[in-house]
């Protein structure tokens, strides 16, 4: 196996671009997802020079921690950090292993490849997670570019699905993928398999379905899914951050759902449990401005628990058949093509950090302060004073201390 310095010396004869994959392939594998010390590091000096910092080769600086101290605080992460000494420590034992070139070539041989942001295939919907969105994606099934963010839904729920959800979940993923919608979801037993089978048998989207996979995409998770995930590879697409050969970590499972969330103009939870993990996709769902929506359940049934205690706390839109669906995702896409042909007329004498929150600002349901600051990147303090002059302009409304966007945008 190649070390590291090998490594460097063979990238310094390749384009930018490939050096670009080559270093981000190798961030992949030395930072778990959500590193948000590593990823301000490559929002800082990009990937080729953090990876030179991350490995040690390249001396890093007072002025660089300042940097990463202000991307850390802007995004919302905690504000005290042991320096960069100490995650260098964190990432030191993975240095040995790093072999981009290998698994970039495992990729290959499965018929699939690794994208990086600026690819034609990257999803530009993934930029809203800012500094949290994906380093890459390793990538196997059609090698064409996902639908826009309104054309795509994500259907989840509980791995313990009943028959009633199941019966839900297939209805729907089948009439989405009839309209010409693609359903995302997690791979999982459950709900996802039945999002997943329903997608493929409907198929008249160009790409059906997706699965965003918690460990590498060169095994297939669960096992008992095999089958049903090379169905998805053939006709539709499943895809990591991580790379080849990493095993699906509860800490993985977690992180991933950011993804499912951020793909989909809608997030529709079939059934959960009180403390699903669903209830996590659609939290990062509406943390970024996207749309949630359940379906409710038996109040004798634990697992529709999750989806009321959603109804409840007005996070959610109740919707039971999949034209409802359908009309929260065209709607969706009707405001966001409403917001870019009036883009000119409403965003003329605003500043860049007002433009940036108002872009944070969901649709439908309200956000709070805290979140805003997460999405859009800035400290509370500037997003409370944005939100005053979005206030006074008309563009932001507050609703019982939260916020969201007006109808005139």
């Amino acid at each position: 196996m190649k070390d590291i310095t090998e490594e460097n010396a063979a990238v310094g004869t390749l384009g930018t671009q490939d050096k670009e994959r080559i270093a981000r392939a190798a961030l992949a594998r030395l930072m778990e997802p959500q590193d948000a010390v590593g990823l301000a590091l490559v929002h800082a000096v990009g990937a080729i020079d953090a990876l030179g910092v991350a490995t040690g080769e390249l001396k890093s600086g007072p002025q660089l921690e300042q940097e990463i101290s202000g991307l850390l605080a802007e995004s919302g992460a905690p504000a005290s950090w042991q320096g960069l000494a100490a995650s260098q420590r964190r990432w030191a034992p993975r240095i040995p292993d790093l072999a981009p070139d290998r698994d970039i070539e495992t990729v290959k041989r499965l018929g699939g490849r690794l994208i990086i942001p600026g690819d034609d295939l990257w999803p530009e919907q993934l930029t809203d997670l800012g500094l949290q969105e994906p380093l890459c994606l390793w990538w196997r099934g059609h090698e064409q570019p996902l639908p826009a963010v309104w054309q795509t839904v994500a259907l989840v729920g509980s791995r313990d699905s009943t028959s009633y959800g199941a019966s839900v979940t297939g209805d729907f993923a089948y009439g989405l993928a009839q309209r010409g919608y693609t359903v995302v979801s997690g791979g999982a037993y459950g709900i996802d398999a039945h999002a997943h089978r329903g997608a493929l048998s409907g198929g008249a989207a160009s790409i059906p379905t997706i699965a965003v996979m918690a460990g590498g995409v060169d095994r297939f998770y669960p096992s008992g899914n095999e089958d049903l995930l090379r169905a998805v590879v053939n006709q539709g697409a499943v895809i990591s951050e991580v790379p080849p050969g990493s095993a699906p970590t509860r800490y993985r499972f977690l992180q991933r759902n950011r993804i499912i969330a951020a793909l989909a103009s809608v997030t529709v939870v079939v059934e959960a449990r009180w403390r699903s993990g669903a209830l996590n996709t659609a939290h990062h769902a509406e943390s970024i401005g996207r749309v949630v929506a359940t379906v409710p359940g038996s109040i004798h049934s634990a697992n529709s628990a999750g989806c009321h205690r959603l109804l409840r706390d007005g996070g959610a839109v109740c919707v039971t058949d999949v034209g409802e669906v359908a009309e929260l995702a065209g709607r969706n896409g009707d405001a966001m093509a409403e917001a870019k042909d009036s883009t000119a007329s409403i965003h003329d004498g605003l500043s860049l950090e007002d433009l940036i929150l108002l872009d944070a600002l969901p649709l439908r349901s309200t956000s709070s302060v805290e979140k805003l600051a997460v999405v859009a990147g800035l400290s509370p303090n500037a997003v409370r004073a944005g939100l005053g002059r979005l206030g006074l302009l008309g563009l932001a409304a507050s609703d019982r201390g939260a916020w969201k966007r007006t109808r005139e945008v």
